[in-house]
């Protein structure tokens, strides 16, 4: 990746520049539109520090009918817009473009409605993922995605990415959570999709929206279903001596009808420097820590307990330690949260990759990693959703040595590679953005791009929302044959209407 520059604008961009600020400070009034250049800094990059490019123009809208006039007047003119929300995504899905309009989210913060009767919550896309979970605690709820990034990752943000956690191997991933989004579209339109209740009639366009990246429309509102707090959760520790031993744990456990609430896995390298950042009690004379929380009745967690503990010892485990106490429990899982800050102690610098293979590959695609690493003389420190197979290897470099972020970027494309050769696929939560946007043929045909930018087409014809992201060549419209999007509904002439 190479450190992007904002070239010197001529006096037409300049002009251009000038007119779009002044059009859009008629929408926005007061300071909800950025255009000096220190101003700008904090925009210029996201969670892929690598890439960095100051935008056009900021707005930072309060409304739904901001958004929709921002966005209408966009259209009418060809002026590209960049969704942004809190600027954590790991894959520069929010990375702006220098000739584009970034439309920043953090205004929107506010909890709308809590209906505890329906276990819902409805948000606007700029409140945190954690702030849900805290507006119902004390209510005996929770929100289920919990993303190590919680405390900051906005839920418009997730929708974007479909992001999971450590609990997405029970509870779902963010798809599996959201009941409605009010989306505005380019051309200013607000759709409501979705509703109150499971399983809406018609096609499944929340299933296409959550995960869509702000290729299809920029999100305003969110309802998201809550869950009762289970009535005991309890953690084990699990201490092995090599890595293939803990994965063959993790498959044995799944395989014996057991789904646990979380399954996470940290390496030697990843464990030793969350237990030096936190001080938890992590094990330090094992080559692999599993993580394995299970949820319910406390009977049933005492027997599970049990019968994890028995698959644990039956593949090698050294260590086994279950939490005694709620705070314990937490003190388990407060190593892994820190465990991408801590590995921040260990080189200047490091790559946080994201995809995701069948649990069974696991062992295999470890020891190749370990050759990769060898091969790049670049150390990893490896962290795992273990239970459902999304790998997050943090691969250490020093971007002030000429040649290293590029052999940490070349490194990190063959693991992604290695994901879609045993089975598995590019991204488990991150997303594409422009990370493994030159990646994509790897997993799909030219057929298959060719589809999804039909969809694009569909939301979006002009091809004016993020662009750049996702899609190694983009296509015009014209090129792809027709689709339209139309009160919710998608439609395409060569397709029988229902």
């Amino acid at each position: 990746m190479s450190l992007l520059k904002m070239p010197k604008p001529d006096e037409a961009v300049i002009a251009r520049r000038a007119e779009i600020a002044e059009a859009l400070r008629a929408i926005v009034p007061g300071e909800g539109v950025i255009t000096d250049l220190d101003g700008l800094r904090p925009y210029e990059t996201d969670g892929l520090t690598a890439y960095r490019q100051p935008p056009m123009i900021v707005v930072l809208p309060e409304t739904t009918d901001q958004v929709s006039r921002i966005l209408a007047w966009c259209h009418a003119r060809g002026v590209k817009v960049v969704p942004r929300g809190a600027g954590t995504s790991l894959s520069g899905g929010a990375l702006p473009l220098a000739d584009a309009v970034l439309l920043g989210l953090g205004k929107f913060k506010r909890i709308l409605d809590i209906d505890y009767a329906d276990r819902l919550v409805v948000v606007q896309p700029g409140v945190t993922n954690l702030a849900i979970t805290q507006a119902v605690q004390d209510r005996g709820f929770y929100y289920a995605p919990d993303p190590s990034s919680q405390i900051a990752c906005s839920i418009g943000g997730n929708v974007a990415e479909n992001s999971g956690g450590v609990h997405c191997l029970k509870y779902g991933l963010t798809t599996n959570n959201v009941m409605a989004v009010e989306i505005v579209m380019m051309d200013g339109e607000v759709l409501r999709i979705g509703g109150r209740h499971l399983d809406p009639a018609g096609l499944d366009l929340l299933g296409v929206i959550v995960g869509s990246e702000g290729l299809l429309g920029v999100v305003t509102e969110v309802t998201v279903r809550i869950l009762p707090k289970p009535q005991t959760a309890r953690a084990l520790l699990i201490g092995f001596p090599s890595v293939e031993d803990a994965g063959r744990c993790v498959a044995d456990t799944i395989a014996a009808g057991i789904i646990p609430a979380g399954m996470e896995m940290m390496d030697r390298l990843a464990v030793r420097a969350a237990e030096a950042f936190v001080g938890v009690g992590y094990p330090l004379d094992v080559e692999a820590l599993l993580i394995v929380e299970l949820d319910g009745p406390a009977a049933e967690c005492d027997h599970l307990i049990d019968a994890v503990e028995a698959i644990a010892k039956a593949n090698g485990a050294v260590s086994v330690r279950a939490s005694r106490d709620e705070a314990e429990r937490n003190a388990f899982w407060a190593g892994r949260k820190a465990a991408f800050p801590a590995v921040g102690r260990l080189a200047p610098d490091y790559y946080c990759m994201d995809g995701t293979i069948p649990r069974r590959r696991l062992a295999d695609v470890l020891q190749r990693m370990e050759a990769l690493s060898a091969h790049y003389g670049l150390s990893v420190a490896n962290v795992f959703h273990a239970g459902d197979g999304n790998l997050h290897p943090l691969i250490l470099y020093d971007a002030n040595v000429p040649g290293e972020l590029e052999k940490a970027e070349s490194f990190g494309n063959d693991i992604l590679r290695l994901c879609v050769e045993v089975g598995g696929v590019l991204t488990g939560e991150h997303g594409v953005g422009v990370e493994k946007r030159d990646l994509m043929p790897e997993m799909f045909s030219d057929t298959d791009l060719r589809h999804q930018q039909r969809l694009k087409c569909a939301f979006d014809p002009r091809q004016l929302l993020n662009p750049g992201k996702v899609f190694p060549q983009l296509h015009r419209c014209a090129e792809l044959g027709r689709m339209h999007v139309h009160r919710g509904q998608v439609a395409h002439p060569d397709l029988p209407r229902f």
